[in-house]
């Protein structure tokens, strides 16, 4: 059996069922397991597949004095009552023998009867109430229970279909386990693993006889698992070889699953071995239904079986659905679903779109097990189908149209990818095949024909290589029809190996890469793949750093160069990776093509985890707003002439030797020569939560006191040694001068500290003053702030929206820059009046500080607990900040407040 039967078919075998069964007496014991099997066979399940489910049934509640009357494992349980029982209460019983069951096994409906009436409950959290109806209704309700025959309406990426992944996926997860504790070379284990789960899924998802899979390793094999490898291997090669050129002597049982062809049964590999723990872990896999999966979500889960600490959190974390549609429809599905609604009535225009479907190609050159290209390949499926239904219902459908897989437009060979390993390569071919079937049950359900599930058709438009090595032309023919889509790798400036550096280099053409991420690099292999087409389009998934501070201009300045336009962007936030054990990455998206329309739309978080909100845009630059296409520089000297110079704090490169810890403090200071030199220390810490630390700072130095301090005198030769010893030629030259610190710029009058780093989660950027006795550290920046008037500008929503738009990040962090943040600041020279409120409304923020003077920086400003005093007086600050920077009205947004600064920007760089 190939597929499951056509509805029609169902309706015309119920009706002789109820023609055998209206007129018997319908006992219990006498009657129950022969009703249950013509049930079954109603909807294609043999006399054997009925004793098998009753042998599973019988099994499963061991030792609870009874048992199921049959167990569809992992689909329905069937519980049969004498004529006039209620079933209610029969149903009740049902449930309380379920308690037994594994987590596999556990059904989705219920089914009992009593000869005359069925009772049909569905067990999942969303399942409706319990519906009945009589025998005689069973042909007009046979669709009710098509489930059995491997009907199941889903919704493609319900919850439903993730859980049961992630289930499915801790089930491989044990056998890939149990495998490799054996010895089985690794490879053969992918292979075999990925042919066991295709049988799994065929077993329940219609592609050949309902548990047939099952049944060959229940009947076939022995308890204590000795044949078991043998025996699959057996099977394995019968499924590669056509059934006419099989061996007449091969087990019927065998002889009865069809040819799969694909290349998925062609590789030989060696005969696992296998114990009775080991076959009982493959049946409790048989006894799950497969058909419930997301080839997607399973496939990023399925990845990560390999890696045991990934197998430990499988579940925890994987690609959702609804973040792979982040980008695929805003790209183009969007645009396709859009056409389809205005073509409703005009079978023209609707047929000119299954056209351009067919032309449309989807290329993932980083596509890791797949999950894009599944979920596109799906999403183009369900829109062809809703383009046939209409076309069916406008008259305009041949009947015999869509017996073969030629007559769909949207077909396998049209979804590439391009990736790294083997491994996940594999599995994301077998995910195509399952979302290919599961969009062929869809159209047969619908349509009443759709084409052969088998023989499968090879997938071989998933090519194992490095994508940055490998020229996309020769993977994919360019065309303006093609849309590049993917999740590259997340690796920052800093974790890129030395190879992949060299890689970028290559990749950009040029040796000074700077700060630029790895991700990076398939943007530009994306417009070098496009270069002399215009209506190709990309989207990829990066790490927010794209966005953020140096490495913008480098990348978007060649984007935007090539006349490519961001078409649609997702500003910042939480992803899930695919990788099993890793965490939320905060992420941006960004779409490109060269079309002057539709306008862009751009999408924001209000939470990182929460959902977006969609704006038009007028154009969206490289920072993700909609505002003036600039590319912030770096500046050596600041942009406004109201801004003096920002320095970098003092670098003592000293191996510890010029800091003093409170633990050493008292000794330093009870020394009459080495206290005249000790002084207070403030680093980002230290600012942020009054933390005390000390340096010896000691440009003035006494070389007699060298001698007097034996203090003095351990810790200037353990700088010298540090020193000297430093591979760096210019830390090794310092040890002449080991008294200095190594890098000095401390401000001889009273400054502003700016913390090189804060927290992303703050209202606002925290500063303080500082005397010129208090050395600045390397973790802070200074600036001299005479009246105030730098400490209100910084302290203001203004400031804080600049340094998220345009500065970098640590991590999640926010990291200050001079040349970046500050020097670019686009702050209008003042009128005195506004000088002066600015000046006064700073001191506002500083008098509520010292209504509680024994709290930090970091605690006045943790964005869970502000005093409402201060949240007031920045309040007030921010009023007169915007209105500096010349907003013409209130604001209340970081997006209103963006479209001032990058306005403001345009202008002065004008």
């Amino acid at each position: 059996m190939a597929k499951p039967l056509s509805l029609a078919e169902i309706r015309k075998r119920s009706v002789a069922f109820v023609r055998d069964w209206r007129d018997e007496p319908g006992a219990e014991k006498q009657q129950a397991h022969q009703f249950v099997a013509d049930l079954l066979k109603v909807y294609g399940l043999s006399e054997s597949k009925a004793a098998l489910y009753e042998k599973r049934a019988r099994r499963s509640s061991t030792g609870r004095g009874g048992y199921i009357d049959a167990l569809v494992p992992g689909l329905c349980a069937i519980e049969m009552k004498s004529k006039g029982v209620d079933l209610e209460a029969a149903e009740q019983q049902a449930l309380d023998y379920l308690d037994a069951l594994s987590g596999a096994e556990m059904p989705r409906w219920v089914i009992t009867s009593d000869f005359a009436t069925f009772r049909l409950l569905e067990l999942s959290p969303d399942g409706a109430d319990a519906i009945t109806f009589t025998l005689e209704q069973l042909p007009e309700r046979c669709d009710a229970l098509a489930f059995l025959a491997g009907y199941q309406q889903r919704t493609f990426g319900s919850r439903e279909q993730e859980q049961a992944s992630v289930k499915a996926a801790k089930l491989m997860g044990s056998l890939y386990e149990s495998l490799e504790a054996s010895g089985y070379d690794d490879h053969d284990a992918s292979v075999f693993l990925v042919r066991t789960l295709f049988a799994l899924y065929a077993d329940d998802a219609g592609v050949w006889e309902r548990d047939l899979f099952y049944e060959f390793v229940e009947t076939r094999t022995a308890e204590d698992g000795s044949d078991l490898g043998a025996q699959l291997s057996v099977l394995f090669q019968a499924l590669n070889r056509e059934s006419s050129k099989r061996q007449h002597t091969l087990d019927p049982l065998v002889q009865r699953f069809p040819y799969v062809n694909g290349d998925l049964f062609g590789e030989s590999v060696s005969i696992p071995s296998f114990d009775s723990e080991m076959r009982e872990k493959l049946l409790e896999a048989c006894a799950f239904n497969w058909s419930k999966i997301s080839p997607a979500v399973f496939g990023s889960l399925f990845q990560s079986v390999k890696d045991k600490a990934a197998r430990r959190e499988l579940g925890e974390h994987y690609t959702t659905r609804t973040n792979i549609l982040k980008t695929i429809n805003p790209l183009f599905m969007d645009e396709l679903r859009e056409r389809a609604v205005a073509a409703h009535h005009d079978v023209k225009k609707l047929k000119k779109l299954r056209e351009d479907l067919a032309k449309v190609r989807v290329f993932d050159p980083a596509c890791g097990c797949g999950n894009f290209l599944v979920v596109a390949y799906a999403e183009m499926r369900a829109l062809d189908l809703q383009i046939l239904e209409r076309l069916q219902q406008l008259g305009a459908l041949s009947e015999t149209l869509f017996f073969v897989a030629a007559n769909l437009k949207v077909t396998l060979d049209h979804f590439v990818g391009l990736e790294l390993e083997e491994w996940p390569a594999r599995i994301a071919a077998t995910a195509l095949h399952l979302v290919d079937h599961q969009a062929n049950l869809a159209m047969e359900l619908s349509l009443g024909a759709a084409p052969e599930p088998l023989p499968l058709t090879k997938v071989d438009s998933i090519h194992v290589a490095d994508a940055l090595d490998t020229d996309w032309r020769a993977i994919l023919t360019p065309s303006n029809d093609v849309r590049i889509v993917g999740n590259p790798p997340f690796l920052g400036h800093a974790t890129r190996s030395a190879t992949q550096a060299q890689q970028l280099r290559e990749v950009w053409g040029r040796q000074d890469i700077g700060r630029l991420d790895y991700v990076t690099a398939w943007f530009k292999k994306a417009i070098d793949y496009f270069a002399g087409f215009e209506g190709g389009r990309f989207a990829l998934v990066s790490t927010n750093s794209i966005v953020q501070g140096e490495p913008v201009p480098a990348l978007f300045g060649p984007i935007f160069e090539a006349g490519w336009r961001l078409r649609f962007a997702h500003r910042t936030f939480a992803w899930s990776s695919e990788a099993a054990n890793a965490a939320a990455v905060h992420c941006v998206i960004t779409g490109f093509d060269k079309n002057a329309q539709p306008p862009a739309r751009l999408f924001s978080y209000p939470s990182l985890k929460g959902e977006a909100t969609e704006a038009p845009a007028t154009s969206i630059n490289a920072y993700l707003v909609d505002a003036p296409n600039v590319l912030v520089e770096q500046r050596r000297q600041p942009l406004s002439p109201e801004l003096p110079a920002c320095t970098f704090g003092n670098m003592a490169r000293d191996g510890g030797g010029l800091i003093v810890e409170a633990t050493d403090h008292d000794a330093f200071a009870a020394d009459p020569v080495a206290s005249r030199y000790l002084r207070p220390f403030v680093g980002a810490r230290e600012l942020l939560h009054d933390l005390p630390r000390w340096c010896l700072w000691m440009v003035d130095l006494d070389p007699r006191d060298v001698a007097a301090s034996p203090l003095l005198k351990e810790r200037l030769e353990f700088v010298r040694e540090t020193r000297a010893k430093s591979r760096a030629a210019s830390t090794a030259a310092m040890a002449a001068t080991p008294h200095l610190f190594g890098q000095r710029s401390q401000p001889d009058v009273p400054y502003l500290v700016i913390p090189k780093t804060s927290s992303e989660t703050r209202l606002y950027f925290p500063t303080k003053h500082a005397m010129p006795e208090t050395i600045a550290s390397d973790l802070v920046f200074t600036a001299k702030d005479s009246d105030g008037f730098l400490f209100g500008i910084i302290s203001s929503s203004m400031f804080l929206t600049w340094q998220k738009s345009v500065g970098g990040a640590l991590e999640s962090r926010l990291r200050f820059s001079n040349t970046i943040v500050w020097n670019n600041l686009p702050l209008p020279t003042p009128s005195m009046k506004t000088r002066s409120a600015v000046i006064a409304a700073g001191k506002d923020v500083l008098a509520a500080q010292a209504l509680h003077p024994q709290r930090s920086l970091a605690e006045h400003y943790n964005p869970l607990a502000m005093d409402p005093a201060l949240l007031k007086a920045h309040a007030g600050l921010d009023r007169v900040v915007d209105k500096a920077f010349g907003a013409r009205k209130s604001l209340h947004t970081e997006q209103d407040r963006q479209a001032v600064l990058f306005r403001r920007y345009a202008e002065l760089t004008a």
